[in-house]
């Protein structure tokens, strides 16, 4: 009499599996585009669900609410620098070379990452409120400090560098050559009437940065 149509017969779909490391990887990304455009009051938790492919019940049962996503979007955005900082391995370099390469990379990264920029910008205009809650945070950068801490020892030993700097000191003022210059980019050309994005302006301040870092290292 013909064959069954396999709807009628009440055959079932295999079910979907779950791939909770995939979801959650797709609402970060989704929630990082969203919160670096909108900031954490601006950004809307449906853009988030809609962008990630995903309910919002969905991205509840992850992240639980929308302050917790933030947190995660800033431990995510951490631990992406600290990893790449990691591969530079400058415990491998000459101290004078390793500098450079930190302070290199530490300017690139906040031109190519403008999102890092606008999270850190978010957060510290809520007071780190969100990031003090971290557990993790902390532990990101113990191994950042204690690699730069023996570079400087390394090159006070081989007097390349001055004694008694302090790493965590070294470390904000190299973060600061490349996070102020692009989180103030717009305001300063205007205000000294030039293009401070143009390649030719960013090639001379990272070496402005690298020589103003040697320069006051040196013995």
């Amino acid at each position: 009499m013909g064959t069954v149509n396999a709807r009628q017969g009440g055959a079932k779909s295999p079910p979907r599996k779950r791939r909770p490391a995939a979801t959650r990887r797709k609402i970060l990304s989704a929630a990082m585009a969203e919160f670096s455009a909108s900031g954490l009051a601006g950004g809307r938790v449906d853009e988030i669900a809609r962008r990630a492919g995903v309910s919002k019940r969905m991205l509840y049962h992850y992240f639980g609410n929308k302050d917790a996503l933030w947190l995660a979007v800033l431990e995510e955005t951490y631990e992406e620098i600290r990893g790449a900082e990691a591969r530079l391995d400058i415990a491998r370099l000459p101290p004078a070379e390793a500098i450079r390469r930190l302070v290199e990379f530490s300017v690139r990264y906040c031109q190519e990452h403008p999102e890092f920029v606008s999270l850190l910008i978010g957060e510290n205009l809520n007071r780190a409120r969100h990031l003090r809650k971290s557990k993790k945070i902390r532990r990101l950068h113990v191994a950042l400090l204690g690699a730069i801490g023996d570079l400087l020892e390394r090159g006070a030993r081989e007097r390349v560098f001055r004694a008694g700097v302090d790493p965590s000191e070294l470390y904000i003022a190299i973060a600061a050559l490349g996070f102020f210059y692009f989180a103030n980019i717009h305001t300063l050309s205007v205000i000294f009437d030039r293009d401070l994005n143009a390649p030719r302006a960013r090639r001379r301040h990272l070496s402005y940065a690298v020589d103003l870092v040697l320069r006051f290292l040196r013995p």
